[in-house]
């Protein structure tokens, strides 16, 4: 039921329905306006014979000659089709009907029994004739089937070519309601940064929509191509100045083993820190490369974050009971079986670790959550720093983003931008929030 109210609200089919709407209304009206005349014209010509009927028998020249003539024309006249009714000045009737009247109206009845009524409609017309009175009714039967040849033409005809008209134009809008489909599925997917998702529209698209979705797809290549080349420019930068910085920590520890000064020994030590730094924000932008290339879905398996969970937060207990911060592990499940990369998965636990470690105060807990949640696998960590402001909660999923308050601690600015890769590439969806006060970071997996 939901994909056919879902195909009732597209537009395509309430242009369908509209059109078959107005189809209806257009024949019903012209049907109405035909069977209206129809019938106007035989309630006029059935007027008209009854005054030639009582034309025809004025020409009785007295009441005698007339009461044969009605029961000559009555004994040949069936009454269902028309009834002849003379009463005399004495009272006598002639005839094969008579004309009475109640409290309800004027009604037919048989001339030789007058308690059984003529059943049907008639038209009557009577008119005062040789000192009697002459009534000559017709049948209206005429007009009543009339009704009913107009009512099968609707029945036989216009409903079924309604019908088939629906049906035609509810396959038609379908097949444009699936064209929208594919367009809008191909945009949410670029849109999220699946710069591959293309429309391919076939021959069989209609004009318009093939139009449109071969221009989305000329839009999605230019759009992956400069991407590509932005980022290939960038994991080249990084692969080329990793050797040669590289080299210049051999050197510095060849410099740090020499009898050097005081002040020459500090800034050999400085510089080589300087030198890690660097080298380590080069490894995250060469495995953020690698990363978004999709290289490592091969290697997708299996995984329990459960003991995963557990192990990593061991290795960073005695790291966080240095400095007074305890390690709330919160597991609510047994098992959180996930498809992805064990490594990048611990990757994503060490970078959301090392960051709430970073970014608290000493002495403030740190909170591992792992629930499920029928078929979605919650992982989560939670500090009590002073948070991300809600306006920038994007921003610092991009590369080498930084808030100004953090410019003064250590870091790159790429660890939740590779905790955001590794979760696109997991597709999981990852989400910052306010912890009142603090940060909490949110990823759910699907779970298998």
């Amino acid at each position: 039921m939901s994909r056919i109210a879902t195909l009732l609200r597209a537009s395509p089919v309430r242009l369908a329905l509209g059109l078959v709407a107005l189809f209806a209304v257009v024949s019903v009206a012209s049907l109405t306006a035909s069977y209206t005349a129809s019938r106007s014209s035989l309630d006029a010509t059935m007027r008209r014979d009854l005054t030639q009927d009582i034309a025809g028998f004025r020409a009785a020249p007295s009441a005698a000659a007339l009461a044969a003539l009605v029961t000559a024309e009555a004994r040949v006249t069936d009454p269902n089709r028309m009834v002849l009714s003379y009463v005399t000045a004495q009272g006598q009737r002639f005839g094969n009907g008579v004309l009475a009247q109640d409290q309800d109206g004027y009604f037919l009845t048989e001339i030789n029994d007058p308690d059984t009524r003529i059943d049907g409609q008639y038209l009557a017309l009577t008119t005062p004739l040789r000192g009697g009175q002459l009534t000559v009714a017709r049948s209206r039967a005429e007009i009543d089937q009339l009704w009913r040849v107009f009512r099968n033409i609707v029945l036989l005809s216009l409903l079924p070519t309604l019908t088939i008209a629906l049906g035609a134009a509810l396959i038609l809008a379908r097949r444009a309601a699936g064209q929208v489909r594919v367009l809008g599925n191909t945009l949410d997917q670029l849109t999220t940064g699946n710069l591959s998702a293309r429309v391919n529209p076939t021959p069989r698209w209609s004009d318009d929509f093939h139009r449109i979705g071969a221009r989305i797809d000329r839009m999605a290549s230019a759009q992956q191509a400069s991407v590509d080349a932005l980022r290939q420019v960038s994991s080249d930068v990084a692969h080329d100045l990793k050797t040669p910085i590289q080299r210049i920590s051999v050197h510095l520890d060849e410099l740090s083993g020499m009898p050097l000064p005081p002040d020459a020994t500090a800034l050999v030590d400085q510089a080589t820190a300087e030198i890690a730094g660097v080298v380590s924000v080069f490894h995250a932008l060469l495995q953020i490369a690698q990363i978004e290339a999709g290289t490592p879905k091969s290697r997708f398996a299996p995984v329990d974050l459960v003991p995963l969970v557990q192990t990593f937060a061991e290795l960073y207990d005695p790291t966080a009971g240095e400095s007074g911060r305890t390690l709330d592990l919160q597991i609510e499940t047994e098992t959180a079986v996930v498809l992805g990369d064990r490594d990048l998965l611990g990757q994503i636990l060490a970078n959301l670790m090392e960051n709430a470690l970073r970014h608290t105060d000493d002495g403030t807990p740190i909170t591992i959550g792992l629930r499920r949640d029928g078929a979605i696998v919650a992982l989560s960590v939670a500090d009590r720093g002073p948070g991300i402001p809600a306006g920038e909660r994007d921003k610092v999923l991009q590369r080498l983003y930084r808030l100004d308050r953090s410019r003064a601690t250590p870091g790159s600015g790429l660890g939740l931008s590779l905790v955001s890769v590794i979760a696109d590439l997991h597709d999981a969806r990852l989400t910052l929030a306010d912890n009142d006060p603090g940060l909490v970071v949110t990823l759910r997996f699907a779970s298998v």
